[in-house]
């Protein structure tokens, strides 16, 4: 046998290994060209997603470091936004205190009460009552929020108000206050409305998170005398830690982000004594067309609820269980 005669299965290798990638690639245009029509049905949706939403996002983001009116010819300020964002604006930092409480809260309430309340459903032994009560908790999610909170700003009410009336009721008169109206009660009426703060989202999350423990795990607890609230703390709680960051996450970035309950039972005030910082950009931009210093205060919380975020993913661990 001949040195070619060896090395021509080789070559013949060789050249099916090269034509491979191209024959794919061929294959890759041909499948492009095949469904042409459905990505061309799906230009619209990424247009309106780069017009409306992602372009507004990012010049947005490069407007902070301009003084930018509507009308008026953009003026480069450099870190100008945020010099006196973070050492003039004395409203803008106590509208950080407020937002911290409202949070801190926040987080602190989508922890506890709905997974107190999935616990107990998930407890029950009949499945026509698991399935009952979960239709309960998320039926109210059909009522929009704004008739919420305008129920809330009744029971608020200095006047009529359901809680001045049961107050009353109980010979509490003493305690009656204008609680929307008053510097000292505006913003803690504004954190703690909402009771009893069960979310049926929440909840069925919860809920999803506690169905998914096998229940050979559930029987070797109940053999090894693992019951009631050492179980919760010993099992279901280490194996729906993923759930918890998850909620976690989202109730930082809707307490950081959220402003519409303020504006709507207070408008931050009186005065400025429940103001935080997503009424103040709402309020600089459409209200005093200070577009480039509400831009500004729209990057910090970007930047803010990132930072939030990426710190609850590092040290909040879930891969252990």
């Amino acid at each position: 046998m001949t040195t070619e005669e060896i090395r021509a299965p080789a070559s013949h290798a060789t050249m099916a290994d090269v034509r491979v990638p191209q024959e794919r690639q061929s294959t890759l245009g041909q499948r492009i060209y095949r469904y042409r029509f459905v990505y061309l049905m799906l230009v619209p949706t990424f247009a309106l997603l780069l017009t409306f939403n992602y372009y507004p996002a990012f010049m947005g983001l490069y407007r902070a470091f301009f003084k930018w009116d509507i009308g008026l010819q953009p003026e480069f300020l450099g870190l100008g936004n945020f010099e006196k964002l973070f050492i003039k604006d004395d409203i803008f930092l106590k509208s950080l205190r407020h937002v911290s409480l409202l949070t801190s809260w926040r987080v602190i309430s989508a922890v506890t009460f709905p997974f107190i309340v999935a616990e107990l459903i998930f407890n029950l032994r009949s499945n026509v009552h698991k399935y009952t009560y979960r239709v309960l908790t998320i039926l109210p999610a059909v009522v929009p929020g704004i008739v919420i909170l305008l129920l809330w700003h009744f029971i608020y009410d200095g006047t009529h108000g359901l809680l001045n009336a049961f107050l009353e009721g109980v010979g509490l008169e003493d305690w009656q206050q204008p609680w929307l109206g008053s510097p000292k009660t505006a913003l803690y009426a504004v954190t703690f409305m909402g009771f009893p703060w069960v979310g049926g989202v929440t909840v069925l999350i919860y809920l999803a998170g506690l169905q998914g423990i096998s229940d050979e795990i559930i029987d070797s607890s109940l053999v090894d005398g693992c019951s009631g609230l050492r179980r919760i703390f010993a099992i279901d709680i280490p194996l729906i830690l993923g759930q918890f960051k998850l909620i976690i996450v989202l109730a930082v970035i809707g307490g950081l982000q959220g402003w519409v309950a303020v504006f709507v039972m207070t408008a931050g005030g009186p005065g400025t004594a429940s103001v935080v910082p997503g009424l103040w950009m709402y309020n600089n931009a459409f209200l005093w067309n200070k577009m480039g210093y509400a831009s500004a205060i729209a990057l910090f919380l970007f930047v803010l609820i990132m930072g939030m975020t990426i710190l609850n993913v590092k040290f909040l661990k879930t891969g252990d269980y």
